[in-house]
């Protein structure tokens, strides 16, 4: 399986006062992509766009497309085949995951646990809602968070649900 990612930072002010806001490198993203695409048996190429933004943009992309004017830590934009199929030769395009630094960084410290294990969460829940997975009744969320779960466990890391 090959994964191409184009990982954009987004983000102009990554030093806080006194703090840095911790990000994960290109390679880390990938290689989590990577285990979540091969846990959903996804063998075909594949190509999404990651990217990592400011309060400001995650609040803007929130009030446009969910109707909500605070800040998240993940929006997922899974790719819709315009209706003229000749426009797009491939269709291993899966969409746009969009996440929140200082939310993802705030979450961590604020719940106490690791920022590297968080980040992975965030990748893996936001790759799953291009999938299709969501959240939005508790069968949904059940089916989800088991296979999040499932991912992580394989990424060594424990349940964030508990």
């Amino acid at each position: 399986m090959t994964v191409t990612t184009q990982i954009q930072l987004n983000y102009q002010n990554a030093l806080q006062e006194n703090s840095v806001l911790f990000v994960p490198t290109e390679a880390e993203v990938l290689s989590w992509l990577v285990l979540t695409l091969k846990q959903l048996k996804e063998k075909k190429p594949l190509e999404l766009t990651v990217r990592i933004v400011e309060s400001v943009e995650i609040i803007q992309l929130n009030a446009d497309y969910r109707q909500k004017n605070k800040p998240t830590n993940v929006l997922s934009f899974p790719f819709e085949q315009p209706e003229i199929e000749e426009l797009i030769e491939e269709d291993d395009y899966l969409g746009d995951v969009v996440i929140c630094a200082e939310v993802v960084n705030n979450e961590a410290k604020q719940q106490g646990k690791a920022l590297k294990s968080h980040w992975q969460h965030m990748i893996v829940h936001g790759c799953l809602h291009l999938y299709g997975y969501d959240h939005l009744s508790d069968e949904e969320a059940l089916e989800m968070e088991s296979l999040e779960i499932l991912i992580l466990k394989e990424m060594g890391i424990a349940s964030p649900y508990e």
